[in-house]
């Protein structure tokens, strides 16, 4: 894992924190330039987390968004988005 949270992370890096995810999930979670934090941001929203936003669940912003978005998302419906 990388030592600063902030830092974009690898390939072997998203699939540490993401598990068995498709590869065309993590290629697009590397892209996005998404952070530790940000991507245990979405991964928190995408297992329905609810206490990680806290009780106010502000809506998520910037790569934290555009990585949920692959997460819960399908293959055709993320590359007709881009």
């Amino acid at each position: 894992m990388t030592s600063d949270p902030t830092s974009s992370l690898t390939h072997d890096e998203v699939t540490h924190l993401c598990g068995d995810i498709p590869d065309w999930k993590v290629a697009a979670i590397v892209k996005s330039g998404v952070n530790a934090d940000e991507l245990e941001l979405a991964l928190a929203w995408a297992y329905g987390e609810s206490d990680v936003a806290g009780e106010a669940r502000l809506p998520l912003k910037g790569c934290a968004a555009q990585v949920y978005e692959i997460l819960v998302g399908d293959q055709e419906a993320w590359e007709g988005n881009r």
